[in-house]
């Protein structure tokens, strides 16, 4: 709140041509176009908060009641005593008043939007409450979720509202310490132009706050009420990728693939299927070199060549590392449905470890097995 008096004061500097600035009820001085006398003490404030007349004058200067809350009074002031002063003081508190109440308007619309996103208000009064708030009903949105680590999230805020000033069609809304929601306009470009704007969040930030930014995004949504299922498609891109793309820093929720298939499977089915792909203690036995092997091989479409020339081995020792997993496994790399199943497993086995880990739970032997 104090934030908001101290701009307002900041920018009166501009044009007053003699001294003024806020009180708080001490008669502290919180606020004051000459910054050095900010923290300095105003004895005469508690003569005026006491008094029942809105203005008063003493030792050279006017002062005047700011309600800043229903609770807290401050005291705006100014020095002189004519009537240029009492005028000056008076149009101060006007402004400083506005930008109060146009700060708690924008509180307000941020509280109903965060509502909006997290299914707390009745869907026949979102229609209302936006008209009310002035914010379009029927735009097209979708939700972009941002999750910072190592970042002051005030910086994170102030860079995203630099990057996007059109608030009344893009709404930056911080959800907790670690996430911030852009609800913003669907750019009409398409798939393209969504993953633009997410990459230029990404490097803003990145660049700015230097901190680790991973970015979850939902699909549009033709109204304001449906934007909630945009934001839980963001929230489950964040998760689902944190699972089966740790090199991704970008999440879109059309374009997860098999990793939301997986997610959305029941831990017993994964077990099973885990059980039957891969005989006890098999995966386990296979070492660093040959997993990172399987991972080239995987990435290089199953080309032996191209796959033995990115890690620099001759192909004949790639031929004996497949044959090795082969025998290990019972599953012949080589062969298309082989691949697709030991690729398959591996990401149930990733998405099961990870919820092993999530669920800080602990199991002897082979993890995956209900015990």
């Amino acid at each position: 709140m104090m934030e908001e008096v101290k701009k307002c004061i900041r920018d009166a500097a501009r044009f007053l041509d003699r001294t003024a600035g806020v009180l708080d009820p001490d008669g502290i001085v919180v606020a004051c176009t000459n910054e050095e006398l900010e923290g300095t003490e105003d004895s005469s404030a508690r003569a005026v908060i006491l008094s029942d007349e809105p203005v008063a004058t003493t030792y050279g200067r006017t002062y005047m009641k700011l309600p800043v809350t229903d609770r807290l009074t401050a005291i705006c002031f100014i020095e002189g005593t004519d009537t240029v002063a009492r005028n000056y003081l008076d149009l101060l508190c006007r402004w400083i008043t506005a930008a109060l109440k146009e700060r708690n308007t924008e509180a307000e619309r941020e509280s109903f939007l965060k509502n909006v996103l997290l299914e707390n208000e009745l869907p026949g009064d979102i229609p209302l409450k936006a008209r009310e708030f002035k914010i379009p009903f029927t735009l097209n949105r979708l939700a972009y979720l941002i999750r910072f680590e190592k970042a002051d999230e005030i910086d994170c805020v102030e860079i995203l509202e630099n990057l996007f000033p059109d608030q009344r069609n893009n709404h930056i809304l911080p959800m907790d310490e670690e996430t911030i929601v852009l609800l913003a306009e669907t750019p009409r470009g398409g798939p393209d132009a969504i993953d633009e704007i997410a990459n230029q969040i990404l490097d803003n930030l990145n660049a700015e706050s230097m901190a680790t930014i991973h970015i979850g995004i939902g699909m549009p949504a033709d109204n304001l009420k449906d934007t909630a299922k945009s934001y839980r498609e963001a929230s489950l891109a964040l998760t689902v990728g944190a699972i089966f793309e740790n090199d991704s820093y970008v999440m879109r929720y059309d374009q997860l693939g098999l990793g939301r298939l997986i997610y959305q499977l029941p831990p017993t089915l994964c077990h099973m299927f885990l059980d039957e792909v891969f005989p006890t203690g098999a995966y386990e036995s296979l070492d660093t070199e040959t997993l990172l092997t399987i991972q080239k091989f995987f990435e290089n479409n199953l080309n032996g060549s191209e796959t033995s020339r990115q890690l620099f081995v001759h192909r004949n020792t790639l031929v004996y590392r497949l044959d090795k997993v082969q025998k290990i496994t019972g599953l012949d790399l080589r062969n298309f449905d082989d691949a697709v199943l030991f690729k398959l497993a591996s990401m149930v086995r990733k998405y099961l470890e990870k919820q092993e880990k999530a669920a800080a739970k602990s199991s002897g032997g082979r993890w995956w097995q209900n015990q």
